[in-house]
């Protein structure tokens, strides 16, 4: 049996992180057998990143690296979809851009950042627990100033979000997922990250901007809503 590593459940979602909801659906898509276990540390795992899974043929890290071990395990997350480069785009748009301003949503946010201290670290003792994660937001955010969107302000990021939200929008206009009446690979990662935004513990203009678009808010409530019928 499979057993995925991830971390925990929270602000309604299946997990804190957009990437370990993504891996959930995938084995559920796979029709595997998977147990869960979760975990606040992901040091000791590959790339000290999650989620991971723990195979026969040892761990494997990061939800890509996960696809690709249930695919050669035989599972199709395709089905008859032809325009694969562009579901492979918006995956890309949502990994490498959309999930930036997620972090900075929640880690930025000086109203927001003491509820992620608290739920994501609850495992550290208190008393240690602020300075801790005080280093650990500092690097964070010294990271994010690096890969330029923590440059920006608030309004700055929304601004350039928008043209993200827009692409999936009018992609979802006449069909129920990305690529057509059936789910498929791009929604696993696009839901997940929507439902992200949208779960933010505190309103931002981004979960607000989110939550008003009915079209993106029933998009990622029905792709979460089909998962766990899977």
């Amino acid at each position: 049996m499979i057993t995925l590593i991830t971390y925990q459940a929270g602000f309604g979602q299946l997990s804190f992180s957009p990437f370990c909801v993504k891996a959930i659906w995938l084995l559920e898509a796979a029709s595997v057998p998977w147990q869960r276990e979760d975990s606040n540390d992901p040091r000791k795992f590959p790339h000290a990143k999650l989620p991971a899974i723990r195979t026969p043929e040892g761990i494997i890290g990061d939800s890509h690296n996960i696809q690709a071990y249930l695919e050669r395990q035989g599972a199709d997350f395709w089905g008859d979809v032809t325009d694969r480069s562009t579901g492979h785009a918006f995956i890309r748009m949502v990994e490498e851009h959309m999930y930036f301003h997620v972090v900075l949503d929640r880690w930025a946010n000086e109203e927001i950042w003491p509820i992620i201290r608290e739920n994501y670290f609850a495992a550290i003792p208190k008393l240690l627990r602020k300075p801790i994660t005080g280093s650990i937001r500092k690097a964070t955010l010294k990271g994010l100033e690096t890969q330029g969107l923590g440059r920006f302000t608030s309004e700055e990021r929304l601004e350039r979000i928008e043209h993200d939200l827009v692409a999936i929008a009018t992609r979802l206009r006449d069909q129920p997922y990305l690529m057509g009446d059936q789910i498929s690979l791009p929604d696993y990662s696009v839901a997940a990250m929507l439902g992200a935004i949208f779960a933010s513990p505190r309103p931002t203009p981004l979960s607000e901007r989110v939550a008003k678009d009915t079209i993106l808010s029933d998009y990622a409530k029905r792709v979460a809503d089909r998962m766990s019928r899977a």
